[in-house]
């Protein structure tokens, strides 16, 4: 579990913060960065909220799901240090946060890395990613039955790829990181 420091440093590009202090009562401009976010004085400044502006994609559908607090950013920043920010990572890190209700000071690194979670990612269709993800997937847990559905000269024989990604053995998610679309599966 991550501990919160006296004064801790952020040290990724987390994106921009849009915010509305109570205290003057109106939005908070300019846009703040995390760590001012972190640096926010709410007795001197007021007592304000934030939310992910979006300019980071990533970052912003990890953070959108619920309300943002010192703690996830700090977790959140600790986890790209170690594992750098990448597309895959913050698939496997907004899957497991929100759809296996881990907790983003709870995540290790360790955890992120080894969870049994196949990411497909590419700037094409959904259609397309689930495709390639069911092609990949089908080769890799049942490599005998693709070898004869590959190799197989009969027009009838058919794999329908949402049967088989939406099967009870999968659970499969959509989601799009700015352009990119991803498909992640996890084996049930």
């Amino acid at each position: 579990m991550v501990e919160l420091y006296e004064n801790p440093t952020i040290e990724n590009d987390l994106g921009t913060f849009e915010g509305y202090n109570h205290k003057t009562q109106e939005a908070i401009f300019p846009n703040v960065t995390a760590q001012e976010l972190l640096d926010w004085d709410h007795d001197r400044l007021g007592e304000a909220e934030f939310w992910h502006s979006g300019d980071n994609p990533g970052i912003a559908l990890i953070l959108s799901s619920h309300d943002i607090l010192v703690r996830d950013i700090v977790a959140l920043d600790r986890l790209l240090s170690e594992l750098g920010q990448h597309d895959e990572t913050l698939a496997r890190i907004f899957y497991l946060n929100e759809y296996s209700g881990q907790r983003l000071q709870e995540l290790e690194p360790e955890s992120v890395e080894d969870a049994q979670l196949s990411v497909f990612i590419d700037n094409v269709s959904f259609l397309d990613l689930r495709k390639i993800a069911a092609d990949e997937l089908f080769e890799l847990y049942y490599p005998e039955a693709y070898k004869v559905w590959e190799n197989s000269s009969c027009d009838g024989l058919i794999f329908d790829v949402d049967r088989f990604l939406d099967s009870p053995v999968f659970n499969t998610v959509e989601f799009q990181i700015g352009e990119q679309r991803v498909v992640l599966v996890e084996p049930q």
